[in-house]
């Protein structure tokens, strides 16, 4: 065992601090490679702001909106087929940032999404359009849609399907009766953690968290929570909220969550399905041009007479044009009537998508395109946490 006058001791007050040992002559001369670089780096960066802001101008002069999806999507694109060192995914990351922060010198758009803070909507909104807008909360999905038609939002983030729970069906309501076009999609990995105040389960009498939440989690809390009360609340981040209230409470959310409640996560992970994720719809009150790896949306009704779904849907195949999802849901007017709502490849302007929609127009009893879109990069969004303490926002 060493003695006191073995160990290092802090230096007096007014003392200098003894330096380091001496860096190694090879890591120096990379580390001013690596201090060269970035200055280039800065040095374009700052190119590239300068052009953006003459871009702005004359999108201000000729009245053209600020965010292009299909500009941004193509540039994304190109991105994904990196041969480097840095895989193609983290270099959109990185690009996402750059274009989000540039795109706010022309204007700082404001999003709309389902709130509070620190639920997996507000995640969808970062990873699809990054930091560089103002993020507005909204209670329900009705009024995400409602901001955004009024124009107190620039774009609206929803939900609408989850691969273990289906599909949201407010949001595909809404979808059928709004001016508004889906004029992108992003998905989500939905990763629920446990958190509490003291970071671990010792001493928790109730489990808060959003129904689906708790569905989702079922499993684990049978095996490792038995008897533990759950209790609904009307999202996740607002389970991590009363948490942050009471030691004997967890919350359920994203990690965001933990970091805007100061509560550490005691158990990550415990969604029973790994490959849980949600797919997130953008909305806007304009038209999305082609981009060239689009999808496209659209609600149909058929006639009540035997094989009418497949007669109108038959043009796709004889155009060559690929259906992606088809989910039926009833309508609210009238027994036993369906609509469908149905993803194609393709932007609606592609000439084999405009001649196969324009004959299922003709004969359909009600069409609806709800909007052609650059269809969502790589794998689901991955939204690093936000450490800075929770506002009165």
């Amino acid at each position: 065992m060493s003695s006191q006058s073995d160990r290092e001791l802090p230096a007096a007050p007014g003392t200098a601090v003894p330096a380091g040992p001496a860096p190694d002559p090879e890591l120096a001369v990379l580390r001013e490679q690596i201090d060269a670089v970035d200055r280039q780096l800065f040095e374009l960066l700052n190119q590239r702001a300068q052009v953006v802001l003459k871009v702005g101008e004359l999108k201000h002069r000729t009245g053209a909106p600020v965010y292009r999806p299909e500009r941004e999507a193509q540039i994304l694109g190109r991105l994904g087929a990196s041969t480097g060192p840095l895989p193609g995914a983290a270099l959109q990351s990185i690009w996402r940032e750059v274009m989000s922060a540039c795109r706010a010198l022309e204007r700082r758009l404001r999003v709309a999404y389902l709130g509070p803070r620190g639920t997996f909507s507000e995640m969808a909104l970062l990873a699809h359009f990054g930091h560089g807008v103002e993020a507005v909360a909204c209670p329900s999905i009705d009024e995400v849609f409602r901001s955004t038609e009024a124009g107190n939002t620039d774009f609206g983030v929803v939900p609408v399907e989850n691969s273990t729970e289906g599909a949201v069906n407010r949001s595909l309501d809404l979808m059928l009766q709004t001016p508004l076009s889906i004029l992108g999609e992003t998905a989500v990995d939905v990763r629920h953690n446990l958190m509490t105040r003291s970071g671990t389960r010792q001493g928790i009498t109730r489990v808060c968290a959003h129904p689906q939440a708790l569905a989702q989690c079922a499993g684990w809390l049978d095996r490792n929570m038995p008897g533990v009360e759950r209790v609904s609340v009307s999202s996740n981040a607002e389970g991590a909220r009363l948490a942050s209230l009471d030691d004997k409470v967890a919350g359920i959310a994203a990690e965001t969550a933990a970091a805007l409640y100061s509560l550490t996560i005691a158990d990550a992970g415990i969604q029973d399905d790994p490959s849980n994720r949600t797919r997130f719809l953008i909305v806007g009150r304009y038209r999305c041009g082609p981009s060239g790896a689009d999808q496209t949306s659209l609600i149909l009704s058929v006639p009540d007479r035997a094989g009418a779904v497949h007669a109108l849907i038959e043009p796709l195949a004889r155009h060559g044009v690929s259906m992606k999802r088809f989910e039926s849901r009833p309508a609210r007017q009238g027994s036993w009537e369906y609509y469908f709502y149905i993803d194609l490849l393709g932007h609606q302007d592609d000439p084999p998508v405009a001649a196969a929609l324009a004959e299922i127009r003709a004969h359909a009893a009600f069409f609806k395109v709800l909007g052609s879109y650059p269809r969502a990069l790589g794998a689901a969004a991955q939204v690093p946490p936000r450490t800075r303490p929770v506002s009165g926002e």
